[in-house]
């Protein structure tokens, strides 16, 4: 169908119109003038953006729908502080509720819990139930937690960081509360001020490090680029993307060394992949005054833009941006990955005591067979656009193979000069592109895809696949070869490598493809067994209302439906996150419910408490059940103030 504007259409009306050219075309969509361009740009953050982005909504279900069962949920108030426990807790502050396991203990014991990052289109006057202010969009809940003998699996704010109805620590994460000026309680004079918080577009983070990838970055169309945490971790960062930048979708590298911004530019009327390099730190630590830094969880001594961290964001820089070609100006989602194995980045455990400013140490991390592993030499991404059906892949080689160069390969007086450099300037550490376009990314393959796509995502480790979904049904699954993300020399890779290999029904319209988490367990998740985690993807078909498990080969040329959930409750489920846990045996989902307002958690294997005693509430080797031996069973849900989209979640102890 024809790409035209009209200075009086509504938005809502761009939309579905665009989305009924993805459907019915059979060419490829036609370019959009520049007017039609800024309406598209213009969508995102909105409930007419989401139909663009996703296509439409659930329709109503094909028969009957289980209505899975659910535990009550009970007080942890009789071990709060007063009445004589540990949990900081009191009358006037929020306690948390659990509904697993028991009876209560005094004792916390091996305490765990993960929180959970989620991005929601806000509702223009919330309902009465909840506080009255402005909501903007970004929610940052408890997703699980084990403690005191039993475990909590509803979302619901964390009784770490509730400070009243107000300040709560659940709709507004608090970190977006500091940054609007609406709440000033643990502000330090280095937070930003003035950052523009109108709509989140897109929430990304960091998924291949085992553990310790605590915390998402949130992309606002006005093209803020903003750091959410948790209770333990929730530093300051905030980077403004040059004007005329309209973010699209966020992806961060596998140990946080980058951010990957896809972005639609109203000035240039072209599509981009904004770079950003990021630096993690100790929590509440001052990035001016790295003398006062202190080791928290094996964080770095100083401000190390582009190198691998813990998540806890203190530091991030615009370097620049790389067009994409004029058959992929509407980029809708990205993902990224530098293949490089989890267990290969923890040969840096602790970056506190195995420093970058020791000049042993930096050669080390050049050369030794061992530690040199624990730096990604290279990466790719992959940018999707809906209406055009195109895939684009970046080599991220040389962006990385920089970075190490320059950390590493250096004299010490090099070294301390590069530091010294640090700041805005082009010239100055990091470099951005204008300065030194030697690493600079480059796209290296534009792919037509038979259908629309709706959502993409990348292997963490080899063997190296891109999966993208397409809006009739289908997760298909591309090679990648083994060359561009070759981690042990200099291998160089063609755009032939890149090829499809499968496809594995899924459901319509499927809108968000996740990993199965961590489990932290040393029998190993038996769920899966004898598969591994990470040979499954998790997809949210939303169209059809269902959360489908796939399960591949171990090289990944076949796959097979492993599990599927269906729930009454389910209304319209458009995004999809796992619960990384630790220590605990625990297998819990989070599905965004984008009609239904809310957050909502399903049980899909039993619960464990490893670390516990045999007489624990949930004791080794059998653990909990689920209730009726059902194939799932309902956690619970937190309402929100609008309708969620994204989610990123991660296990902070």
């Amino acid at each position: 169908m024809p790409f035209q504007f009209h200075r009086h259409s509504r938005l809502r009306w761009i939309a579905l119109a665009l989305a009924l050219g993805c459907a019915s075309a059979s060419a490829q969509a036609p370019v959009p003038d520049a007017a039609s361009f800024r309406a598209v740009a213009a969508l995102f953050g909105t409930d007419a953006g989401i139909e663009y982005r996703y296509g439409p909504a659930a329709s109503a279900p094909q028969g009957p729908t289980p209505t899975y069962a659910k535990r009550p949920d009970q007080s942890y108030n009789p071990v709060s502080m007063q009445n004589g426990g540990d949990r900081g807790c009191s009358p006037d502050r929020w306690c948390g509720s659990w509904s697993i396991g028991g009876p209560l203990r005094m004792e916390d014991g091996p305490f765990s819990s993960s929180i959970i990052n989620v991005a929601y289109v806000p509702d223009d006057k919330p309902a009465a139930s909840f506080y009255p202010k402005r909501y903007f969009g970004v929610a940052s809940l408890q997703q699980i937690s084990v403690a005191n003998n039993v475990m909590a699996v509803k979302p619901e704010p964390s009784w770490t960081t509730y400070d009243s109805p107000g300040f709560d620590g659940g709709a507004n994460d608090a970190n977006i509360e500091r940054y609007a000026g609406t709440y000033q309680r643990g502000r330090t004079p280095w937070w930003p001020t003035g950052v523009a918080l109108d709509r989140p577009v897109a929430l990304g983070k960091c998924y291949g490090r085992l553990s310790w990838c605590t915390n998402s970055l949130v992309a606002y169309a006005s093209g803020w680029i903003v750091a959410v945490g948790s209770n333990t971790s929730h530093d300051p960062l905030a980077v403004k993307l040059p004007d005329g930048m309209v973010p699209t979708g966020i992806a961060v590298t596998n140990s946080g060394e980058f951010a990957l911004v896809a972005v639609m530019n109203t000035r240039t009327l072209t599509a981009q992949v904004a770079v950003i390099a990021l630096a993690a730190g100790c929590q509440d630590c001052n990035p001016h005054d790295e003398a006062s830094w202190y080791e928290d969880w094996g964080s770095h001594h100083r401000v190390y833009h582009g190198l691998p961290g813990l998540g806890n964001y203190i530091a991030g820089k615009y370097i620049g941006a790389v067009d994409l070609p004029d058959s992929l100006r509407l980029p809708t989602e990205i993902s990224v990955s530098t293949g490089h194995d989890a267990y290969a980045y923890l040969h840096v455990a602790n970056f506190w005591r195995t420093d970058v400013e020791s000049p042993v140490n930096r050669t080390r991390f050049l050369d030794d067979p061992w530690l040199t592993q624990a730096i990604a030499r290279t990466g790719m991404a992959v940018v999707i656009s809906k209406h055009e059906k195109r895939a684009a892949f970046l080599d991220l080689r040389p962006l990385f193979e920089f970075y190490r160069r320059s950390y590493f390969a250096g004299t010490r007086a090099q070294f301390d000069a590069l530091m010294d450099s640090r700041g805005d300037g082009d010239a100055q550490w990091p470099y951005t592109f204008r300065h030194d376009a030697g690493q600079k990314p480059r796209v290296i393959k534009v792919m037509d895809l038979p259908e629309a796509p709706t959502a993409v995502r990348m292997s963490l480790h080899a063997p190296h696949r891109a999966f993208i979904a397409t809006q009739e049904g289908m997760l298909r699954v591309f090679d990648l070869g083994a060359r561009y993300l070759d981690q042990e020399g200099a291998a160089v890779g063609q755009p032939g490598d890149i090829r499809p290999v499968f496809n594995v029904k899924v459901g319509r319209n499927p809108t968000s493809i996740a990993y199965v988490r961590g489990r932290g367990v040393a029998p190993g998740p038996r769920l899966f067994a004898p598969a591994s985690t990470e040979q499954f993807l998790i997809v949210a078909a939303r169209a059809e209302r269902k959360i489908q498990w796939v399960k591949f080969d171990p090289n990944f040329n076949s796959a097979s439906i492993f599990k599927t959930l269906q729930d009454s409750r389910l209304s319209d489920p458009i995004a999809v996150e796992d619960a990384e846990a630790f220590a605990t045996e625990s297998y819990v989902v989070s599905v965004a419910d984008y009609a239904g307002r809310a957050v909502r958690n399903y049980l899909y294997g039993p619960i464990i408490f490893w670390p516990w005693g045999t007489d624990s509430g949930c004791p080794k080797p059998r653990g909990c059940a689920l209730l009726g031996g059902a194939p799932f069973e309902y956690g619970g849900a937190y309402e929100l103030p609008g309708r969620p989209f994204q989610m990123g979640g991660a296990n902070i102890n």
